[in-house]
C-alpha cells in the first residue's frame, strides 16, 4: 500500500504541497459503506478530481455513495456526473432516496432527470415525492424540448400587488434560510390570479417607504416570455435586452417560472456537443467509454455500415473509368485530394447552413437563396483552389493537359460540393430527417462521386497527352 494511503498521513497532499484527491480513498470508502470518509473526501476534492474519480466508479459503487451520503451531497454527485452514469445510479438506488435527491436539485434539472429515466422507475420515485413537488417535475418534464418551459426553473420571488415593502421584508427575513438556495436575481409582482404584473428591483425594494404599496414602486409591464417559446427566439431576447433572467408565462398570462441567461447558454452548449457527436457518427445519444462494450458497438456500426454502402456506390465511378485510370496513373495521386479538397469546402457550408438552422434565421424555404450564396463562393474558391493544384501538376510532371484536367475538375467539384454542403441540411430538415447526422455522409457520397467521375470523364477525352 502506497504512503499515502498509512495511518497518519494526508491522502490528499501531494509532495510540492497542492491538493490533489486519491480515488482510491473515495473507492474504500464506499466499499467499507463509510458515510463520514465519502463525505469528507467529496467535501475537500476539487470539482475536476470529483469528476474524474466518479466518473471511474462502477455503477454499483456510485449507487452505494449515492446511498451513503446525505441528499444534499448526493443531488451535487448527481450534477457532476454524466447524465448516463447519473441516470444508471439514480435508478438503482431505492425510490424514496433518489426523491429525497431530487428534491435537493433546482427544478429544472429535476425535470431532465425524470424524463431520462426509464418510465417505471421515473413513476416510483415521483409516487415517493409530495404531491405538489411531483406535479411540479411532471409539469417541467411535458415540455418539448428546446422550448422555454423546458429549461425555466420553478424556485422564484413573487408576491401579491396588494402587499407593502414592509410585508415583503418580513417574508424576506422570515424564510431567508430557504430563499437561500434560490438563484435570485429579481422578484416578481403578481395579481390574485397569479398573472404577472411587474418586476421588483432589490434596490427599489430597499429604498422604498415601508408603507408603500409593491404596485407604486414596482416596474409595470415587464418583458416576459410564453412557456412555449423556442430557444431560438429566447436567444434572440437574450441577445436584444441585456437581462440576467426572463420571467416565463402562459396563454393567460400567469408567471410559471423563469429562465435565466445562463440556463441558454448551457442549453446551447449542450446543443452544439449534441450535433457534434451526431457529425461523428455517434448516434444514440451520449456515449461514454464505461458504457457496455456492445451497446457502444452497435450504436456505432449503425452508422458506419451505412457509410460502406456510400463509400462503395463513389468508388464505382473509379471502376466505370478504370481504363483511364491504369493509362494515366498520375491521376490516381490527385483523386484523393481532389475529393478531399471538396468534401472539406462542402462541409464548411454544412457547418454555416447548420448553425443559421440552429438561430432560426434559415428555413428549407431559402434553399434558393443559400444556392446564389454558396454557389459564388464555390466559384470563388474552386477557382482558387483548380489553380493551386493545377499549378502543382504541372510543376510535378511538366504536362499542361494534365495540369488543366485536375485543376478543371478541382475548381467545378468544389463549387458542386459547396452548393449540395449549402442544401442538404435543408432538405434533411423538410423531410424531417436529422441533418447533423445525415449531411456529413451524403454530402461524402455526393462529392465522391462528382469529383472521380469529372477527373476521369475530362481525362478520358484526352488520355493521349496525358501520359
Amino acid at each position: 500500500m502506497s504512503d499515502t494511503n498509512q495511518p497518519g498521513s494526508d491522502p490528499l497532499a501531494l509532495s510540492d504541497g497542492s491538493q490533489s484527491a486519491d480515488a482510491g480513498v473515495l473507492i474504500e470508502a464506499i466499499d467499507g459503506r463509510d458515510a463520514e470518509a465519502s463525505r469528507e473526501w467529496l467535501d475537500k476534492a476539487d470539482a475536476a478530481d470529483a469528476v474524474h474519480a466518479l466518473a471511474g466508479l462502477s455503477d454499483a459503487q456510485r449507487a452505494v455513495l449515492l446511498e451513503l451520503v446525505p441528499s444534499d451531497v448526493a443531488a451535487d454527485v448527481v450534477a457532476m456526473l454524466p447524465e448516463p452514469q447519473a441516470i444508471d445510479a439514480m435508478e438503482e438506488i431505492d425510490a424514496s432516496k433518489a426523491a429525497e435527491i431530487l428534491e435537493e436539485m433546482p427544478s429544472d434539472e429535476r425535470a431532465d432527470v425524470i424524463k431520462a429515466m426509464d418510465e417505471d422507475d421515473a413513476e416510483a420515485i415521483l409516487t415517493a415525492l409530495d404531491a405538489d413537488t411531483a406535479e411540479s417535475i411532471r409539469s417541467l418534464a411535458a415540455y418539448e424540448e428546446g422550448s422555454a418551459g423546458a429549461i425555466m426553473l420553478t424556485e422564484y420571488l413573487a408576491f401579491s400587488e396588494t402587499l407593502t415593502v414592509r410585508d415583503v421584508l418580513a417574508d424576506l427575513e422570515q424564510n431567508a434560510e430557504r430563499y437561500g438556495d434560490y438563484n435570485i436575481q429579481y422578484t416578481y409582482v403578481i395579481d390574485a390570479s397569479g398573472v404577472l404584473r411587474g418586476v421588483l428591483p432589490l434596490r427599489n425594494l430597499l429604498l422604498a417607504r415601508r408603507s408603500t404599496a409593491l404596485s407604486e414602486v414596482m416596474i409595470a409591464r415587464p418583458i416576459s416570455v410564453r412557456d412555449t417559446l423556442g430557444i431560438d427566439d429566447l436567444r434572440t431576447i437574450f441577445d436584444e435586452y441585456a437581462f440576467m433572467g426572463l420571467p416565463v408565462v402562459d396563454e393567460q398570462g400567469r408567471l410559471l417560472g423563469v429562465v435565466q441567461r445562463v440556463d441558454l447558454q448551457i442549453a446551447d452548449a449542450e446543443e452544439a456537443d449534441n450535433l457534434y457527436r451526431q457529425s461523428q457518427g455517434i448516434v444514440g445519444g451520449e456515449e461514454l467509454r464505461s458504457m457496455p462494450l456492445l451497446l457502444r458497438s452497435r450504436r456505432r456500426l449503425a452508422w458506419l455500415s451505412a457509410n460502406i454502402v456510400l463509400n462503395i456506390i463513389a468508388a464505382s465511378m473509379i471502376a466505370l473509368q478504370q481504363d483511364t485510370l491504369e493509362a494515366v496513373i498520375a491521376l490516381a495521386v490527385f483523386l484523393p485530394i481532389i475529393s478531399d479538397m471538396s468534401g472539406c469546402s462542402g462541409n464548411q457550408s454544412v457547418a454555416v447552413t447548420m448553425r443559421e438552422l440552429t438561430l432560426g434565421i434559415l428555413r428549407p424555404k431559402d434553399a434558393m437563396r443559400v444556392l446564389v450564396k454558396e454557389g459564388l463562393l464555390g466559384l470563388l474558391n474552386g477557382c482558387a483552389l483548380g489553380l493551386l493544384i493545377g499549378g502543382v501538376a504541372y510543376l510535378w510532371k511538366g504536362n499542361i493537359y494534365l495540369s488543366g484536367v485536375v485543376g478543371v475538375s478541382l475548381a467545378l467539384n468544389t463549387m458542386i460540393a459547396v452548393c449540395f454542403g449549402g442544401l442538404i441540411p435543408l432538405l434533411l430538415k423538410k423531410l424531417k430527417a436529422d441533418p447533423a447526422l445525415a449531411s456529413g455522409p451524403i454530402l461524402t457520397t455526393i462529392t465522391d462521386m462528382c469529383g472521380f467521375f469529372i477527373v476521369l470523364s475530362i481525362a478520358s477525352t484526352m488520355v493521349s497527352r496525358l501520359a
